[in-house]
């Protein structure tokens, strides 16, 4: 599944791990608030919420190695930063302290982690605007989990409902407010709403404070602060017209039935007991990074020049990838293992070189991984008689029939192991070995002008949430030259990095090629190169802090033998202050049947920050082929939330059984690539409540501007390795044909005596190509095209050629036989066809309006703004004047008759 998610809140055994970032000062206060309040808190409220079906049983906390060591602390077995499932860290900018979810799949798919900041945990002043913190990680915890989302809209907070009456958009529609608008940034007078003369909606101005005192229990997903609120709202309580991404995403059903279907609801029972359990709190502290490369040397190493490939890669990650400080040592192994070098510290470029001078060179005799396996073991021990949170790096690419006899060892050990199959033969086990670990898994195929075993190599990194430690990839380029040839391309160095910028560049003859490096200013750096004739290598380190702007190089061969060259940039964040722009790239799934499209994603941030704007292209390469395509962050396909720095696509193109491996290669722009801040999976701001007459406003959101976010990067790329997929299943090369992909952004309005529809177009097959056609329907109520689309009216689209995937799609027409009057609701759905008439999934269902608003002359007492008891006495939203809104909105699919709580607007 995705995310790594491997804590769960259930009634057993299965643990949160809470991660402390580095630069998290010790404060006694955030421990007690970790513990007393929020977690202990967390428990209690999610046992009432869930039925008596989940609690917090037990919690790992990882402490920063910068902490002072206490007796209580343990060391961590294969608890990470990149699996922790609450990560408590700085925002990186003045603002931010909004506690989120960092959430990107559909449905009932599990999110990454969960952001707390400390600012957040220590200061009480965000209770008033979160409410209670146990009740926002309960409610983050449900994005996390159960894949479930937010219930209210930033951008669309009110909506037109069947009765003609604007509602605040939330769930249940029984929580009940006030609709008002600050007199100015502090709010220390409230008005009534405008409406917008265009649109006939509420301005943006308008907001909703909700009462202090409520009847209803739900819904947490809204807004878990007000003290009423127990429950999520279920398929009673649901209020499935609301505009919000939980109805949009999840059909409309409510989030209870959402987690119904989960894996965790189907395991478990409601207790007997009143209250939960005591929760149980363990402490871990990792110290330096202690790694074993287990590198194979049997004749499987033979084949495609596998040996070489291996030695360069195994260089370059003692060269540049691994990070100054840790510890490292090299056991190869065939029939049997061998220790090479013990764990030696790494301190400076000499100790690299002495590490790397003890690769080996051999390759013959046969294959026992566990023998490799319990010789970095006994590396391990030598040096602390211990192997818990050790990390071993296993290069193989061989069959092993023996594999499974170390298993249990290896999962006592506590030892972290990342797996590289290389080759279409290695070892089918090896992604277990990897599972039960939680260590990373890669692949790498014997093809010439593969760089799979580099990439590799340079995705396993730093796992420990030290940006400024990271090495970070610029480029990775690989070319299989014909005779006289080169290689040559350009790298940007932006100013997020540049200490320990190296260049690195391997062959495979004897002839050296002649290489050319240029910085921005034109400074030759060609005749800097440190050569390795006997690994056929060269590198080249720039002095202090490399310049920004592009880099040009050369690679030319000097004779005319065919050869595969490669050239390697990496570098690090250029100030201790600032993080790098980095890239994480995932799959959904890391083992799959072929029957369903994969979805890819690349998360481009800097520090918690999402990037804009750039170019982001995925690489799948399988045995036999390799297949390139762009992932986008337009809210549309695989992609879940526009502009929130998660690229999305998917990939459907399989050619048999096996390993496909993930690379992701980004390009940002001047004056196009830019910061932005977190969309989506937020616990809401709230403006503030209503109570006894009276609103009580909290400070108003700060805004962020483009001055504070330092909008414009300026140029730079980066590359990195998202893992490997593992396909079985399929009985030939020939993949299944995917229909186009779901519609989910359609639009409507209506203008004049027109209707104008909008939506991103889907591909032919899934989200690339071309569809054949669209069928749009409408209907007076979305309950019909929700549950019986075929029956509603078909809309004549003989007139639009369908445009290729990405683009945005417009069609206008006029109704036949609908009178359009004030009131008047008309309700929209799409999908998409391929050439073979294989249908999508029906769009998200769009609503157009008709609606006559009225702003009434209502006097402003300008001594006593704040008491709201004779404004409530006038509707603002009295109909009498006409104007046109269109909007979004989402169809019951069941509901009860009951009596409805309609929000008072404020007057």
């Amino acid at each position: 599944g995705q995310g790594g998610i491997r804590s769960i809140y259930l009634l057993k055994l299965n643990i949160q791990e809470i991660m402390l970032y580095e630069h998290v000062l010790y404060s006694a206060k955030t421990f007690t608030l970790l513990k007393s309040e929020m977690v202990r808190g967390a428990s209690k409220y999610l046992f009432t919420a869930s039925a008596k079906r989940f609690y917090i049983k037990d919690v790992k906390i990882l402490i920063p190695a910068t902490w002072e060591t206490q007796p209580n602390y343990a060391r961590p077995k294969t608890e990470s930063y990149s699996e922790a499932d609450v990560i408590i860290a700085a925002p990186y900018m003045n603002y931010g302290n909004d506690p989120y979810t960092l959430q990107y799949g559909g449905c009932g798919e599990a999110g990454r982690y969960i952001h707390l900041t400390p600012d957040f945990l220590i200061d009480d002043k965000f209770l008033q605007i979160y409410g209670p913190r146990e009740r926002v990680l309960v409610h983050e915890w449900a994005h996390l989990r159960w894949g479930v989302y937010d219930e209210y809209n930033e951008d669309k907070p009110f909506y037109f409902a069947p009765d003609k009456s604007f509602e605040a958009t939330r769930c249940s529609v029984d929580i009940t407010g006030i609709m008002a608008e600050c007199k100015d940034p502090q709010c220390s007078g409230i008005k009534p709403c405008e409406v917008d003369q265009v649109t006939g909606s509420p301005t943006k101005k308008c907001q909703f404070f909700p009462d202090k005192k409520q009847r209803t229990t739900s819904s947490i997903m809204f807004y878990q602060g007000l003290n009423a609120i127990t429950e999520f709202c279920n398929q009673d309580s649901h209020n499935a017209e609301a505009p919000n991404m939980q109805n949009k995403m999840c059909k409309s059903r409510s989030v209870w039935e959402v987690i119904e279907q989960s894996k965790d609801f189907k395991a478990s029972v409601p207790m007997n007991e009143n209250a939960p359990p005591p929760t149980t709190f363990t402490y871990l502290q990792g110290g330096d990074r202690v790694i074993c490369l287990v590198l194979d040397v049997s004749s499987n190493m033979m084949i495609s020049q596998r040996k070489e490939r291996l030695q360069q890669a195994a260089e370059l990650f003692i060269l540049q990838f691994i990070e100054t400080g840790s510890f490292l040592g090299i056991v190869q192994f065939n029939s049997e293992g061998k220790i090479l070098q013990e764990l030696t510290h790494i301190e400076d470029d000499n100790s690299r070189i002495t590490l790397a001078n003890h690769l080996p060179n051999l390759a013959e005799g046969g294959l026992n991984i566990c023998e490799g396996i319990r010789t970095a073991f006994r590396v391990f021990r030598n040096f602390d008689q211990m192997t818990y949170g050790d990390e071993i790096v296993l290069a193989t690419a061989g069959e092993d029939n023996g594999l499974t006899s170390c298993m249990s060892e290896v999962k006592e050990s506590g030892a972290i192991i990342h797996t590289i199959a290389i080759g279409p033969s290695a070892a089918k086990e090896l992604e277990v070995l990897s599972g039960i670990t939680g260590g990373l898994q890669f692949s790498a195929t014997d093809s010439p002008d593969s760089n799979g075993l580099i990439d590799a190599f340079a995705g396993i990194c730093s796992t420990g949430g030290h940006f400024f430690n990271q090495t970070i990839q610029l480029e990775i380029a690989r070319k299989k030259t014909q005779g006289k040839d080169w290689l040559n391309g350009t790298v940007s160095v932006d100013r997020t990095v540049g200490n320990d910028t190296v260049f690195v560049v391997t062959w495979e003859t004897m002839a050296t090629p002649a290489i050319y490096v240029f910085s921005p200013s034109g400074q030759d750096y060609s005749a800097d190169f440190v050569l390795d004739m006997a690994l056929k290598e060269s590198h080249l380190k720039i002095p202090g802090t490399a310049e920004v702007g592009d880099w040009h190089y050369n690679i030319d061969i000097i004779n005319a033998t065919s050869q595969t060259l490669t050239m390697t940039v990496t570098s690090r964040a250029a100030s201790s202050s600032q993080p790098p722009v980095t890239v994480n790239a995932y799959m959904n799934k890391n083992s799959a049947n072929a029957q369903s499209p994969i979805k890819v994603y690349a998360e481009v941030s800097k520090g918690y920050l999402p990037v804009l704007g750039a170019k982001v292209t995925a690489f799948i390469e399988s045995d036999t082929n390799k297949e390139e395509f762009q992932l986008l962050d337009n809210g549309a396909g695989a992609d879940i939330i526009k502009n929130d720095g998660v690229y999305s696509g998917y990939f459907f193109k399989f050619n048999g059984n096996g390993r496909y491996s993930l690379k992701v290669k980004v390009q940002g722009s001047e004056k196009v690539t830019k910061l932005s801040f977190r969309k989506g999976a937020r616990a809401y701001y709230i403006p503030g409540y209503h109570e006894n007459g009276y609103i009580f406003p909290n400070p108003q959101k700060p805004p962020v501007s483009e001055e504070d976010l330092q909008s414009d990067l300026g140029s730079f790329t980066r590359t990195t390795s998202g893992g490997v997929l593992v396909v079985t299943g399929m009985t030939g090369s020939q993949s299944p044909n995917f229909p186009p992909c779901q519609i989910t952004d359609l639009d409507a309005n209506i203008e004049g005596e027109q209707v104008s529809l909008s939506w991103t177009a889907p591909g032919e097959h899934v989200d690339q190509g071309t569809a054949s056609n669209y069928e749009i329907r409408m209907s007076a109520t979305c309950k019909e095209l929700k549950d019986h689309f075929e029956n509603a009216i078909l809309i004549n689209m003989s007139g639009l050629v369908p445009q290729e995937a990405g683009k945005r799609e417009y069609f206008a027409f006029k109704p036949e036989g609908i009178v359009l009057k004030n009131g008047t609701i008309i309700y929209f759905a799409a999908r998409a066809a391929d050439t073979f008439s294989i249908k999508a999934d029906i769009s998200n269902i769009a609503q157009a309006t008709i609606m006559l608003p009225y702003i009434p002359a209502v006097p402003e007492d300008p001594e006593s703004t704040i008491d709201i008891t004779s404004l409530a006495l006038i509707t603002v939203f009295s109909i009498i004047g006409i104007c046109i809104i269109a909007g979004v909105s989402m169809c019951i699919t069941k509901r009860k008759q009951r009596r409805r709580r309609r929000t008072a607007p404020a007057a």
